[in-house]
């Protein structure tokens, strides 16, 4: 990826000055539970579940298929809301969804009738703000995943690896206080995907963002996570929470594979994975 002009001072300096101290907020998880209801049958999806997630960490939670990591994220997104318990962000209790909290899905549901740049700013205009609000930003971050090129094209003439950079950038220009990821680099190919996860380690640095990360791939989550969680099967529950140095070393991700340490740690995390299904 091409590195943009914007460094990473005078972006974390710019968010810090716009968000008047929000970035400093912390995320708060207090006895939270899902049940779902299906056909009359109640299907309890998380057991309570108790955490504090820090300014500026990266948070990867991994596991199997099912066993409620999507949920946990749509909670905190405020698409659905806790059968007990509450979750808060900084003294805002959550329960609605909110541009603070910004989703990234696997696929990046992009307009396609809408160029790259109307894409990114498109949450901006809905909510009513001028361009001066927005408009210097969204050109910064638009170049800081390497965009502006394309800044004027429409998605499908994107390849899939740019389109997501373009989904990033557009929860990015809202400033959240969290970023919440869906498996967004799942349907990527394998370089590609690990292309994309050196520069969102590059974005993480250079915003300082609170980042909630879903994945499946437990090389992923130790290479980008300050923190690795593994959540059991259903009823998902915390069962691994470790730091993980990785992301702050600057390292690519062969450089990452090659050291012992990182061979360990993964080694912990598959452990802790399939040690649900004995």
């Amino acid at each position: 990826m091409e590195k943009s002009t914007t460094t990473p001072a005078r972006l974390a300096s710019a968010s810090s000055e716009a968000d008047g101290g929000r970035a400093h907020a912390r995320l708060e998880i207090k006895g939270v539970s899902h049940d779902y209801i299906s056909n009359k049958e109640r299907i309890h999806a998380l057991d309570p579940i108790n955490l504090v997630i820090e300014p500026g960490e990266f948070v990867s939670l991994a596991g199997p298929s099912g066993c409620g990591k999507s949920t946990l994220l749509s909670l905190l997104a405020g698409f659905i809301f806790p059968t007990e318990g509450e979750i808060t962000i900084g003294a805002k209790r959550i329960d609605e969804p909110g541009w603070e909290r910004g989703v990234v899905f696997q696929q990046p549901n992009l307009y396609p009738w809408l160029s790259v740049r109307d894409n990114v700013t498109f949450g901006p205009r809905m909510r009513g703000l001028a361009k001066s609000d927005y408009g210097a930003r969204a050109d910064q971050i638009v170049g800081m995943v390497a965009l502006s090129d394309f800044a004027d094209r429409p998605p499908y003439e994107l390849s899939g690896g740019m389109q997501q950079r373009a989904a990033i950038a557009r929860v990015l220009v809202n400033d959240p206080i969290i970023m919440l990821m869906d498996e967004p680099f799942g349907a990527l190919d394998a370089l590609t995907r690990e292309r994309l996860q050196e520069e969102l380690l590059d974005v993480w640095r250079a915003t300082g963002k609170t980042i909630f990360f879903i994945t499946h791939s437990v090389e992923e989550s130790v290479y980008l996570g300050t923190r690795v969680m593994v959540m059991s099967p259903r009823p998902g529950r915390i069962v691994f929470d470790e730091p993980s140095p990785f992301s702050r070393m600057n390292t690519t991700v062969h450089e990452a594979r090659a050291m012992p340490e990182f061979v360990e740690l993964e080694r912990r995390v598959s452990e802790a994975i399939h040690a649900g299904h004995s």
